[in-house]
This record gives structure tokens, C-alpha cells and sequence, in this order.
């Protein structure tokens, strides 16, 4: 005779809601902060009041610029709308509508007018690859969430979607970076000429491949925490 146990569900703790819209709370605030703070240098459309160098030898420099700023300050509050749960459960139509304006009017035209500036990046060729690279995977994991949705693979496409929030929030986590690096080459050499234009492009390269190695963290979890049943217990000839 042959007996199994009954099949249990392992499943992590759900998240306390308390704490997942402190959460979300505090990233719209550091956004609108963010916002507030970068935005109005770029209403004007003057290039002396531009917080990026700008390259006077390129008059499409500036025109670029001036277009991803503006398309990814779209991409940044529709992302903090694309994470809310709530929103999400409740306004179905509301998440899809937002999802739609994320991309098309933020991420898209973003990521490619900013093509045309990461090659003449004022802090060198290491910031121009690492924002090249940023920009291109901006494009390919939202095309991805795209993709996936209209396929209704929705698994994927939230895996594809939370990969793409988090580069766009790259932006804002950059000027922690930047003062982290200031700080950490000051105490090696504060004499450097070139610690700014040092710490620029470190924070580059560490603001999108951080907030990816978070993202792919949080995906991994998220999938463990799916229900699994334990494995059947009891052999054939057990009494």
C-alpha cells in the first residue's frame, strides 16, 4: 500500500502593504525631489542654465539633451505609477494607459535621442560607452515588457517591466553615486584635476549596474516566493 502526505504549501511571508507603500512613498518623493530640483534648469531651453556640460562644437548637442530630459522626466513619473500595486489591482486601465505613455511618450524617444548624445559625453569615452550601454538596455528590456504583454505573458512581462523601472531610475540614484565618488577620490587625492570628471563616470557605470543587480535580486525573490508544493512523500511498497 502505498501512502502520501498530504502536500503542504511552502510560501514566503507575504510583504507587510504597510511597508511597501512607505516604500513607494518615499521613491515618488525622491522623484518629485529630483524633479523639482534638475527640471526647471531645462524649461528655459537655455543651454547656459544646462546642469550637463554642453558641447559647443555640436549643435545638436544641447537639442538632444534638452528632448531626453524632457522624455525621460515622462518616463520617471509613469514609472512611479507602474509600481504602485494598488493602481495596478483597482485601475487596471489606469496601469495600462500609464504603461502605454511610459513607453511611447518616455522610454522610447528617451533612449534613442539620448543615442545621439552618449557618444560626445563631456566626461570621456568611458561615460559615453556606460551610457550607450544604459540607453540601449533601456530600449531592449521595455520593448521586452511590451512584447510580453501583448503575448499575455505577464510573468515576463512584469520581470521585463521591473528590469526597465530600474534603469530609469538610474538617472536619480546617479547624483548619490556622484558624491559618493567625490568623497571616497577626495580622501585618495583631493589635489586631482580630474576627480569630478573621475567620479562622473564611475557613477555612470554604478547607478544602472546596481539598480539591475537590485532588480534581478527582486525578480529571483519574487519567484521563489511562488507557491511550490512539497515533493510527494512515500515509495511504493511503504506501508
Amino acid at each position: 500500500m502505498t501512502t502520501t502526505a498530504p502536500r503542504t504549501d511552502r510560501r514566503r511571508p507575504r510583504r507587510d502593504p504597510r511597508r511597501v507603500r512607505i516604500g513607494l512613498a518615499a521613491t515618488a518623493l525622491v522623484c518629485v525631489v529630483f524633479l523639482v530640483l534638475e527640471l526647471p534648469a531645462y524649461l528655459g531651453v537655455d543651454p547656459a542654465r544646462s546642469r550637463v556640460p554642453v558641447r559647443a562644437d555640436d549643435a545638436l548637442h544641447y537639442p538632444l539633451l534638452w528632448a531626453h530630459i524632457m522624455f525621460g522626466s515622462v518616463a520617471l513619473v509613469t514609472a512611479c505609477l507602474q509600481i504602485w500595486p494598488w493602481l495596478r489591482r483597482r485601475h487596471p486601465r489606469v496601469h495600462r494607459w500609464s504603461g502605454r505613455v511610459y513607453l511611447f511618450g518616455g522610454v522610447l524617444p528617451g533612449g534613442l535621442v539620448v543615442l545621439g548624445v552618449a557618444p560626445v559625453s563631456s566626461t570621456g569615452f568611458a561615460s559615453s560607452v556606460g551610457n550607450t550601454f544604459l540607453a540601449v538596455l533601456w530600449l531592449a528590456t521595455s520593448v521586452a515588457g511590451y512584447r510580453a504583454v501583448r503575448a499575455r505573458r505577464f510573468a515576463d512581462h512584469r520581470a521585463w517591466m521591473i528590469r526597465s523601472v530600474a534603469l530609469t531610475f538610474s538617472i536619480v540614484v546617479n547624483r548619490f553615486w556622484v558624491v559618493v565618488y567625490v568623497v571616497l577620490l577626495s580622501l585618495v587625492d583631493p589635489t586631482d584635476p580630474e576627480l569630478i570628471p573621475h567620479a562622473a563616470t564611475a557613477s555612470v557605470w554604478t547607478s544602472w549596474i546596481v539598480n539591475l543587480l537590485i532588480a534581478e535580486w527582486w525578480i529571483l525573490r519574487s519567484r521563489r516566493s511562488v507557491t511550490l508544493p512539497d515533493p510527494v512523500r512515500g515509495a511504493p511498497g511503504e506501508p
